[in-house]
């Protein structure tokens, strides 16, 4: 079953949660400005650049678990939102922003603390593949 997966990937469903999730990337149709930024703030929160090409924003805090949404060109040209473990400290200053995790890991790792907030984040995914800004992709 699973070499009859690997041959028809582009007609897989793949489940969140799942390992194979953990695997998939969010691209974005285009490069990301100061211009066009806004449009993919999430829950009320705005991206901010924090170094040339590369912006950030809470996409969940808590006490013990911390999920920074960090968009930048990561694989070749292409811009992709990928996650990121922060430290906190002082209740609001970011001390610590870990590497870039696929998009579907870092759901997965959030699914595992709140499976809502998780489905949250699906739901806004889904409202920039609807409004065609992005699409899920499998990375090898």
């Amino acid at each position: 079953m699973a070499e009859e997966n690997e041959n028809n990937q582009d007609n897989m469903e793949i489940t969140p949660g799942s390992k194979e999730f953990g695997k998939m990337v969010f691209r974005l149709n285009n490069a990301v400005n100061a211009e066009n930024v806004s449009v993919l703030n999430y829950n009320g929160a705005e991206l901010e650049q924090i170094q040339e090409g590369v912006y950030a924003q809470p996409a969940f805090v808590s006490d013990d678990f911390n999920l920074f949404f960090v968009i930048t060109q990561l694989i070749g040209d292409d811009w992709i939102i990928s996650f990121s473990k922060a430290t906190i400290e002082n209740g609001n200053e970011i001390t610590d922003l870990g590497d870039p995790l696929p998009t579907g890991e870092g759901l997965n790792l959030l699914g595992e603390v709140s499976a809502e907030d998780a489905n949250n984040l699906l739901s806004y995914f889904g409202t920039l593949v609807d409004a065609k800004r992005g699409e899920w992709r499998l990375i090898e």
